[in-house]
């Protein structure tokens, strides 16, 4: 069908439209409560605005998906709009992923793990965790309270013994038949999913009944089971960083705009304090009149698909489907959802402040301010989930070339600044050929052995330039010296653009990459320790180079012998300065009959590339 014919088929009901350019390529997705009235008013002859303007020209053909609702198509304009990434709307962009918690339900018998990415995977997913240490606090407590279990293995019942986990009651050892039925370990992912939902009363009141009947029927271990997890539980909602009272559970949006280029700002209030913060950047919106209202709607509705849903929600302008997305979030919460636009009072107050961050995060991204170095390391070790703040960070690397003098670096910086006085230099002496990974092994041992003998302070990070396997290296020669405590993290690069970083891999958790935006002040700090410690390393590995070439040029010329060359590199630094050098310059290190042989030497080499040049030019000029 063309797109003339497609026009006249579209229903009136209410759907989700996309258009799509000659390519094919999805470049805008709307929705409508009349499709067939919203899509035809795009070619009615009325002038719009430049972004319309622009997308028209595009348009080579539509397609529409109808819903049974105007709440569905916008939760359904909202998803897609996170999945195709349309060059006309607005796409919601992070810096950083944040954790969630996942609990695998798509699996016999589900467990909960960390994750940053969410797929649609038939498992269940909660958060973003504000700060990042929360996710780990709250899987701390399942563990311990739930005892669902934590490892990858197919659970058949068959296994001979528990592990380790169900001796210390972090498991309820559903791999050994007897110890855990099926039903009982359903049940407890039932009361995980209530917990993470935040149905925490609920989740109480269960628990009671079960005690309750665990009593009468004369199991009183079940029943003193069940009323310790019923006390955990009504403590947790006493602490609870999601509460559900409306004012300690409140997301508060803010931003700053000039011309393309946008600030967005989201303070995370929970149990009535501010406890995180996520910033949002945009450097190409499209083109023509800049609308708040719309907006702030695109970027509310992609941001909720997946992230949880709080009581209340602030934004600085009101907008058009404000009600809509209220329906629509308070139909997913599973409770009222209320969106408003406060105009005055302590609310107000924090839109203000968000707005000073959001121009202060604007300046910084787009202005190329100095950045508060403060701030970016506070940022990297919640990014991290480090335990201290990172103010001295060593960084390592490897150089060689096909296995030849074979060579690491270690670069130190210190509150963001490089400290070069502290820069070490490696010789790799154990490792044979081109084997980055042991390499990585030895210098890494050979630096934290000498800094434990001479007692210096250890590092708050070690970055590691390279993947899983010089990360794992490096770990197994800290957990030989007992340093195991001590923070690491991977820089990986992307294939074929090595001056970028693609993402992170944090010790302990590498099944987790932790991704940066390409404009996070983060990766520009690692980003500038990386390149220094590759610069440093490789520096050292072209001296090693030069040194080599410099002895096997100068053994070739008799009389000089290895006392000579030394003595000749200490006074001329490199065998181009050698090689240049006149009888007289060189006679008083040699003597006058080497220091002869030495100019006639390189006189011969110099005469000898000027002919096969000047050859060279005759056979192009003929």
């Amino acid at each position: 069908m063309t797109l003339d014919e497609k026009l006249k088929e579209i229903p009136r009901s209410a759907g989700v439209y996309l258009y799509k350019d000659s390519a094919g390529k999805t470049i805008y997705i709307g929705k409508a409560k009349n499709l067939r009235s919203r899509v035809r008013s795009y070619f009615q002859a009325r002038p719009f605005d430049r972004k319309t303007d622009a997308l028209l020209r595009q348009i080579a053909d539509v397609e529409f998906i109808v819903t049974d609702n105007e709440v569905e198509a916008l939760i359904l304009e909202a998803t897609l709009t996170k999945k195709h990434k349309p060059r006309y709307n607005v796409n919601l962009k992070d810096d950083k992923s944040y954790p969630h918690l996942k609990l695998t339900i798509n699996e016999p018998f589900p467990k909960v793990v960390i994750t940053r990415r969410i797929q649609n995977d038939g498992a269940l997913y909660f958060g973003p965790f504000l700060p990042a240490s929360l996710a780990r606090k709250t899987i701390d407590l399942i563990n311990r309270t739930f005892q669902l279990r934590t490892c990858d293995i197919e659970i058949d019942g068959k296994a001979p013994r528990p592990c380790l986990e169900y001796h210390i009651k972090r498991c309820l050892g559903p791999c050994v038949k007897g110890l855990c039925t099926p039903q009982q370990y359903q049940e407890a992912v039932r009361d995980v999913r209530l917990l993470l939902e935040g149905r925490n009363k609920e989740l109480a009141d269960t628990l009671a009944d079960r005690m309750t009947q665990a009593s009468t029927d004369l199991r009183y271990e079940m029943a003193a089971k069940y009323r310790d997890l019923r006390k955990t539980v009504i403590k947790l909602s006493e602490q609870q960083k999601m509460a559900t009272s409306p004012e300690r559970d409140v997301d508060i949006f803010a931003y700053y705009r000039e011309g393309r280029r946008l600030a967005l700002q989201l303070f995370t209030m929970r149990e009535g304090h501010i406890v995180g913060r996520r910033e949002f950047f945009w450097e190409d919106l499209p083109e023509g009149d800049f609308d708040p209202a719309s907006f702030l709607s695109d970027v509310l509705a992609q941001y909720y698909t997946t992230d949880y849903v709080p009581k209340e929600i602030h934004v600085p302008v009101d907008f058009e489907d404000r009600e809509l997305l209220e329906q629509a979030l308070s139909s997913r919460k599973g409770r009222r959802v209320k969106i408003q636009h406060t105009q005055r009072g302590e609310k107000r107050d924090l839109i203000d402040l968000g707005e000073k961050n959001a121009k202060l995060a604007f300046e910084q991204r787009f202005r190329v301010l100095k950045p508060d170095m403060k701030l970016v390391l506070e940022e990297l070790q919640e990014t991290l989930e480090l335990p201290r703040f990172p103010t001295r960070i060593e960084s390592f690397d490897i150089s060689n070339i096909q296995g030849a003098e074979n060579v690491a670096g270690m670069v130190v910086s210190e509150n963001g600044k490089m400290n070069r006085a502290e820069y070490r230099k490696f010789r790799i002496r154990t490792v044979e050929g081109s084997n980055d990974v042991a390499s990585m092994r030895e210098a890494v041992f050979r630096r934290y052995r000498r800094v434990l003998d001479e007692g210096k302070p250890l590092p708050d990070l070690i970055m590691i330039d390279g993947g899983k396997g010089q990360l794992k290296a490096a770990a197994d020669a800290m957990r030989e010296l007992d340093l195991e405590a001590v923070p690491m993290v991977g820089v990986v690069k992307p294939p074929f653009r090595h001056n970028d970083v693609s993402h992170l891999l944090v010790k302990g958790r590498e099944d987790e990459p932790v991704y940066l935006d390409s404009h996070s002040l983060i990766l520009r700090l690692l980003q500038m320790i990386r390149d220094e410690t590759h610069r440093y390393a490789v520096t050292y590995h072209r001296k090693r180079r030069e040194l080599r070439d410099f002895t096997s040029e100068l053994t070739a010329i008799p009389g000089v012998g290895a006392k000579r060359k030394t003595r000749l590199l200490r006074q001329f630094g490199s065998i181009q300065r050698v090689a240049l050098a006149s009888v007289s310059e060189l006679s008083p290190f040699v003597g006058l009959k080497t220091a002869t042989e030495i100019v006639e030497h390189f006189g011969r080499q110099r005469s000898l590339a000027e002919g096969e040049t000047a050859i060279a030019h005759d056979s192009t000029s003929g």
